[in-house]
C-alpha cells in the first residue's frame, strides 16, 4: 500500500505525456541558444567597434543576459513537463539536489560560484586580471570558468571554483584603464630629484598617456640603490604592455642622460621590494 503510495507520488509529479508539448520545448531551447549565440557575438563584435567607454559595459552584459535568459528558458520549461505545486516543487529540489551533490560537486561548485561572480563581478569581460600567476584580458565569463587572453597569445580557462580558494587580481576592476609600472634601479651617487623629474617627463611626453590621470615617481633607497617606480596610466588598457615598453625604453635613456647609472637588483631583494 505504501508502495502504492509513493508510485502515484511519483507519477504525480511529471504530466501526462499526451499534455506535455515537446515541440514547445524543443522551441524553447533552440530559441534560448539561438538568442545567446547572437548575443555572445554582437555584443563583443560592438563593443570592439563603439566607443572605448562603452566596450566594457556591453562585454559586462554578456554574461547577465546569458543568466537571464537561461533561467527564463528554465522557467518556462519546468511547468510543461511537472506538474508544478508546493509539495512537488519541494520533493523535485530535494531529488536534484542530493544527486548533484554528489556527482557534480565540483561542476556546481563551479556553477554557484560563477552565479555569485555575475553579481558580486570580482572580474567581467574586458577585465585584466591575474589568478595564480595566470595574466590575462577576461574574454567571456561562462557559466562554469572564465576565458582569459594573455599577452603570449595564451588562452587560459580558470573554473570560477577558484574564486573559494584563490585571491583574484583585476587590474582595472571596469575602467577603461590601468595603472602601467615601470621599475629602474639606479646607483645612489646621482641628483634624485632631477632624475625624478626627468622621468616624470618620460611619462609625460608618452603617446600612449591618459593626460587625465597622475604621473607619480616612487622612490625607495635600498642597500644596493635607489629604486624607482614610474606609475601612469595608458589611454586605453590595450596599449599596457606598449605603454611600459615605452615608459622603460625612454627612461633608460633619461637616466644616461642625467649621468647616472643603472644596476642590477639582487633576485632576492627585488622580489622583497616588489611585494611590498
Amino acid at each position: 500500500m505504501n508502495g502504492n503510495r509513493g508510485e502515484r507520488t511519483a507519477t504525480d509529479l511529471l504530466n501526462d505525456l499526451q499534455d506535455i508539448s515537446f515541440v514547445e520545448i524543443a522551441l524553447v531551447i533552440a530559441g534560448t541558444w539561438a538568442t545567446i549565440f547572437v548575443v555572445r557575438r554582437l555584443l563583443p563584435f560592438l563593443a570592439e567597434r563603439g566607443p572605448s567607454r562603452a566596450r566594457l559595459y556591453l562585454l559586462g552584459a554578456v554574461p547577465i543576459i546569458r543568466l537571464g535568459l537561461l533561467v527564463m528558458a528554465i522557467l518556462w520549461i519546468v511547468p510543461i513537463v511537472f506538474d508544478v505545486t508546493l509539495q512537488n516543487f519541494l520533493i523535485i529540489a530535494g531529488a536534484v539536489g542530493v544527486a548533484v551533490g554528489f556527482a557534480f560537486k565540483d561542476y556546481v561548485s563551479s556553477l554557484i560560484a560563477g552565479i555569485v561572480a555575475i553579481f558580486e563581478r570580482p572580474y567581467r569581460p574586458g577585465d585584466w586580471v591575474e589568478i595564480d600567476g595566470d595574466y590575462g584580458e577576461v574574454r567571456r565569463v561562462g557559466m562554469r570558468a572564465i576565458v582569459l587572453d594573455t599577452a603570449d597569445d595564451d588562452t587560459i580557462t580558470v573554473p570560477h571554483a577558484r574564486l573559494w580558494t584563490d585571491n583574484v587580481s583585476n587590474a582595472n576592476d571596469g575602467a577603461r584603464t590601468l595603472q602601467c609600472v615601470a621599475d629602474f634601479y639606479v646607483a645612489p651617487d646621482h641628483d634624485a630629484a632631477r632624475l625624478r623629474s626627468a622621468l616624470q617627463e618620460v611619462a609625460r611626453t608618452s603617446a600612449y598617456l591618459d593626460y587625465a590621470r597622475p604621473v607619480i615617481v616612487v622612490l625607495k633607497e635600498l642597500p644596493f640603490g635607489t629604486h624607482y617606480k614610474l606609475r601612469a596610466y595608458p589611454f586605453d588598457l590595450r596599449d599596457q604592455f606598449q605603454f611600459v615598453s615605452d615608459m622603460t625604453v625612454r627612461g633608460k635613456r633619461a637616466i644616461a642622460d642625467e649621468g647616472a647609472v643603472e644596476i642590477t637588483a639582487p633576485v632576492a631583494a627585488s622580489r622583497d621590494d616588489t611585494d611590498r
